[in-house]
């Protein structure tokens, strides 16, 4: 993509990409068509990501008394999605870069569409469990690739606008999914729930065949298959202790052995991915500094981002005790706020820069937690439905800054090994917030019963507490960055205000 945003040759001096083919669907599409609808495809592609991860939690009940099983016997269908994810994500960099972005995409939204399909048509566990193995393919490809095309085809001055309508749904697709679960199960047969995916999939497609362009890397290095198999082995079994974790399935010493296996395959590729010259997760990006800290922030900050999903119906549900659908409803102020986000971040970021707003950002959604410590039976729900709002513009700010962020000095022939080691990253990072999460409820809850409701509220307000003052010591790590950092990302170089601070 030239400078001008027309489809070619991509220039050689800045980005490095000599060998890097570029074409696009048609000759007579113009350039601004494709940049006009790919951001809405791939926030179409990641919002059905997102919806099915959260949507089918609250089936599982009527799932399992459809199919004649325990509820429990269904965990193999929620954790085979999310191991595919972890150990399919570090490889679609790889992948794009072989066979390219458009036929890569399409095989993914294809693959995620299929096993929709297939889970609305299982008969048996086993199917099903089979059915999210091939939804869960095609959604670890789904999105770190949609996130790379997006990258090879923006300028980075032109980044935050294009990831603006990505975020949306990442923020929207969970808070629906819940809600919308809720009324499908209530109203109509569980299978619809995978159903929904089928026309937005044959949509994705149809959009796919016309607006998305087809990078390639003509010198792409063979797989690291041994790379692949350490950090796909490690990373999927710590996504598998993260996901049993807190449910006493296993007792602690499986558990114990399980994370110690992981964190020595890990090791293992650390070792390995130093030593051979074209790893599957390059490691030496993280001597970029905004590429370093936009990644470890991230992972510390989406412990509170990530926690607060598993905690918030904790809340509504047993201590206020608001059924599902109306626990749901209180969240959707957040999606307002997400669209409301959409229209400030640009002249936020360009007014403050990455730095100032990620420190304050931080400290401000830490603090939004803080204050859930004080909702409680009697709370009048405006007061609840302003906070949601708060949390929920904070957390689209975040999002926003720190996506941004991971691509700012990264050179386009690196981009899809960035993609996905911040998309992995990203996944990881919202287990570890479910994860401490549970651990800090099962903490401070301990034996106290459901029925006793007082001192049950008053044990989850110890753990917004300690939620948000982990966020906020979180801030810390974005003090590494430099006051410029990402200013070509935020176009803040280009403003009054930074002329003029210069």
């Amino acid at each position: 993509m030239s400078a001008t945003g027309f489809p070619g040759r991509l220039p050689t001096p800045a980005s490095g990409l000599s060998k890097l083919d570029v074409t696009t669907t048609a000759d007579d599409n113009p350039a601004s068509q494709t940049k006009r609808f790919m951001p809405w495809l791939v926030a179409v592609a990641l919002f059905m990501e997102n919806l099915d991860a959260t949507i089918v939690n609250t089936a599982v009940p009527t799932m399992a008394a459809n199919l004649e099983v325990q509820p429990l016997s269904l965990k193999a269908v929620l954790t085979s999605y999310t191991l595919c994810l972890a150990v399919f994500i570090p490889i679609s960099g790889w992948m794009a870069d072989k066979f390219g972005t458009k036929r890569v995409f399409t095989w993914a939204v294809s693959l995620f569409t299929l096993g929709s399909l297939s889970c609305g048509l299982s008969l048996s566990i086993p199917m099903l469990v089979a059915s999210r193995v091939i939804q869960g393919i095609g959604g670890a490809m789904m999105t770190p690739v949609g996130r790379l095309a997006l990258v090879r085809t923006f300028p980075r001055s032109e980044m935050l606008n294009a990831m603006n309508y990505v975020v949306i749904p990442a923020l929207i697709g969970p808070l629906l999914g819940p809600f919308v679960g809720g009324l499908i199960v209530h109203f109509l047969p569980w299978r619809t729930i995978f159903f929904v995916n089928l026309p937005m999939g044959l949509l994705g497609l149809w959009l796919i065949k016309l607006h998305m362009p087809d990078y390639r890397d003509e010198a792409v290095a063979p797989l690291d298959r041994m790379g692949f198999l350490l950090f796909g082995g490690g990373i999927a079994l710590l996504s598998y202790v993260l996901e049993i974790f807190g449910e006493h399935s296993l007792p602690p010493g499986p558990i114990l052995a399980l994370l110690a296996v992981s964190f020595a395959l890990l090791g293992a590729y650390y070792w390995h991915g130093r030593r051979v010259p074209n790893p599957v997760m390059r490691l030496t990006l993280f001597d970029t500094r905004t590429f370093n800290v936009a990644v470890l922030g991230g992972i510390l900050t989406r412990l509170g981002i990530g926690g607060m999903p598993f905690l918030l119906p904790l809340l509504y549900q047993i201590g206020m005790g608001f059924p599902a659908w109306q626990a749901g409803l209180l969240t959707m102020p957040q999606a307002i706020a997400a669209i409301t986000m959409k229209m400030m971040s640009k002249g936020i970021l360009a007014r403050f820069g990455h730095r100032q707003v990620l420190i304050a950002n931080t400290v401000l959604f830490g603090a939004t937690i803080w204050v859930f410590s004080l909702i409680g039976p009697g709370t009048p729900i405006w007061c609840i439905l302003l906070l949601s709002f708060a949390q929920g513009f904070f957390s689209a700010l975040q999002f926003t800054s720190m996506n941004t962020l991971v691509y700012a000095d990264i050179s386009d022939r690196d981009a899809s090994m960035a993609n996905s080691i911040a998309s992995t990253a990203q996944m990881m990072a919202l287990s570890f917030g479910v994860a401490f999460a549970s651990l800090l409820a099962g903490w401070f809850i301990g034996h106290i019963p459901q029925t006793d409701t007082a001192n049950f509220v008053r044990a989850l307000h110890h753990s917004y507490l300690a939620l948000g003052a982990v966020t906020i010591l979180s801030s810390l790590v974005f003090w590494r960055l430099q006051p410029h950092d990402g200013d070509n990302v935020s176009n803040r170089a280009a403003s009054p205000e930074a002329a003029e601070a210069a």
